[in-house]
């Protein structure tokens, strides 16, 4: 540690305006630099553990930053009362997801996230639709933003799984037949729906508060105080939620 210490100082010495405007002749400023370069040519472990406390500070302040994105939007981030809510209303833990239906790796997560909510049993879930991926994406979000509102909660749940299994591309005709399938009612007011400002409202809503957390990509899950951009493994997921618990 010693070693880090002494070889940081001398390289943020070097480094600075100071030292190059110190009273040091051209010569001695060389011999210096040389000295310096030999140390870190014989000890390049030096250079890799500073490195490596770089990179755990730009961590931790990126950790922090995260935290205070999620604190000063958490009342959007968890009592919208546009998204739907799933898993167990009353859970001690809270995971919200960003995602889109055409995203592969949301389509990876769908099974995780569903395995997590229904064994830990105390994990409350809501969905938010961030459609990204072109506009097949933004169809697919705008028919199960207006199921939810047309519907009700159940139906967009059996809708929202459908999209996520869905094999073939979005068009108003497959909608069309996936309604069919999972016998909407209504599908009439569902496609009027669609293109109404109360479906748009919604997914600006997400849009807004996604680029206010910084998020610009799918599956990104708030984990109660933690923001995980990009796909978790289960067991991963696990080991959040109980970090979480744990404080």
């Amino acid at each position: 540690m010693k070693n880090l210490i002494a070889t940081t100082a001398l390289v943020l010495a070097i480094a600075s305006p100071a030292f190059a405007q110190s009273k040091l002749s051209d010569a001695e400023r060389a011999d210096f630099r040389a000295e310096v370069r030999a140390y870190l040519l014989e000890n390049p472990e030096v250079l890799m553990e500073a490195i490596s406390v770089l990179e755990d500070r730009r961590t931790d302040d990126a950790a922090a930053s995260d935290i205070a994105l999620l604190q000063s939007n958490a009342d959007e981030i968890l009592n919208d009362p546009a998204s739907w809510v799933g898993g167990n209303p009353d859970g001690d833990i809270t995971v919200v997801e960003f995602m889109d239906y055409r995203c592969g790796y949301c389509k990876k997560a769908f099974e995780d996230v569903a395995e997590l909510i229904e064994s830990d049993g105390n994990i409350r879930f809501i969905v938010k639709e961030f459609p990204i991926l072109g506009p097949q994406s933004e169809l697919a979000s705008r028919f199960a933003v207006a199921v939810l509102q047309i519907e009700g909660a159940q139906t967009y749940e059996t809708a929202h799984d459908a999209l996520m299994g869905m094999k073939v591309d979005v068009t108003e005709a497959s909608l069309a037949a996936l309604a069919a399938e999972i016998g909407i009612k209504d599908m009439a007011a569902v496609t009027e729906r669609m293109n109404a400002p109360e479906v748009t409202s919604v997914i600006e809503a997400n849009r807004a508060l996604a680029q206010r957390l910084d998020i610009n990509g799918t599956p990104t899950f708030v984990i109660d105080q933690t923001l995980v951009r990009g796909y978790v493994p289960l067991e991963g997921m696990r080991q959040i939620v109980d970090g979480q618990r744990k404080g």
